[in-house]
């Protein structure tokens, strides 16, 4: 039998740990996604939202929109997502999000990119072998128009976290 791949596997260490990040350090995610108008269906359908703008052409027409709306929280989720590799994949716990604000619809066909900056960080006063870093996420259609941003907080772990509760 082959050797199995579990025994050659390395880790490859991922994401940032609290001293990683400065205050108003800038990061522009890479990618991009472009939405769909099954993605936005079916993200309609699934969370049951029943407004017609996402969902009814001659309803949105009627109401001023060239197309259905792409629903608001699918683009919220995309441009988070966008944001999670560079700021928050090592892992720590969700803290929440403010500040959100829906700037312009996004439509089917779009294509969303995201940046974010590092707007405050932070020591946890409970929690000392970590901290919490917030940062301020844009989100842009494919004409660079800002379509929404938001605040959102994570507890990120220290990179020595033993030498950090040795000092508390």
């Amino acid at each position: 039998m082959a050797e199995d791949f579990r025994a050659r596997a390395k880790l490859w260490p991922k994401g940032r740990l609290f001293e990683d990040f400065q205050v108003g350090e800038v990061r522009v995610h890479h990618w991009g996604r472009t939405i769909c108008e099954s993605d936005t269906l079916l993200f309609t359908t699934l969370t049951l939202s029943y407004n017609p703008l996402y969902s009814n052409r001659a309803f949105a027409k009627i109401h001023g929109h060239p197309d259905i709306v792409v629903n608001p929280l699918l683009v919220f989720n995309t441009v988070l997502g966008l944001s999670v590799e560079d700021n928050s994949e090592i892992g720590g716990p969700f803290v929440g999000v403010g500040a959100l604000t829906y700037r312009q619809p996004v439509y089917p066909g779009d294509t969303l990119t995201a940046r974010s900056t590092t707007v405050a960080v932070r020591r946890s006063a409970s929690n000392p072998a970590n901290g919490i870093v917030t940062w301020l996420t844009e989100g842009f259609n494919q004409r660079d128009e800002r379509v929404i941003d938001f605040e959102r907080s994570n507890l990120v772990r220290l990179r020595h976290p033993d030498r950090a509760e040795a000092a508390a």
